[in-house]
């Protein structure tokens, strides 16, 4: 991860990575703080010591993932104009008609937030890519990987 890259996130997303956050601190103070398994057992590596470096390891790594996003985040907004609003921007939920029949919405997330089987996809997505900028009635063809047409049916913020 590069130094200062922009993370954009919903004012629910940076919430709860900060409670996270915290509550990872606050495992891993325990964790360390308890009994540590011993490193040997007898000539070879205790298992038990394996593991718990390993949860050390995910934890940390965790902690600086969300770190990270805490630190660069920037929050997804409403647009203030009416002409933005309009079109799609970040935090915008669509409603589309995909390839002439099938109706969908999505909302538009920054990636640490994207779950398409949720309906939040990333503004870094092809598709979300794809949809910046349009308007209600725009066709928008994305080709990835397979060609599909998305029509924009409706754009609302909440």
């Amino acid at each position: 991860m590069g130094g200062d890259e922009k993370i954009y996130i919903t004012k629910e997303g940076l919430e709860r990575a900060k409670k996270e956050y915290e509550f990872l601190k606050d495992k891993k103070a325990g964790k360390t703080s308890g009994d540590v398994p011993k490193i040997w057992e007898s000539e070879d590596l205790n298992p038990e010591y394996i593991l718990f470096q390993e949860d050390l390891n995910l934890i940390d790594s965790k902690i600086s993932e969300l770190s990270n996003i805490i630190k660069n985040a920037v929050l997804i907004k409403p647009p203030s104009r009416k002409e933005a609003k309009e079109a799609i921007n970040p935090g915008a939920k669509v409603e589309l008609e995909i390839d002439g029949s099938e109706k969908d919405e999505f909302t538009i997330v920054g990636s640490s937030e994207a779950n398409p089987s949720l309906g939040r996809i990333s503004l870094e997505s092809p598709v979300g890519k794809a949809l910046l900028g349009h308007k209600v009635g725009d066709i928008v063809v994305v080709s990835s990987p397979i060609k599909t047409t998305y029509r924009i049916k409706k754009i609302k913020y909440e």
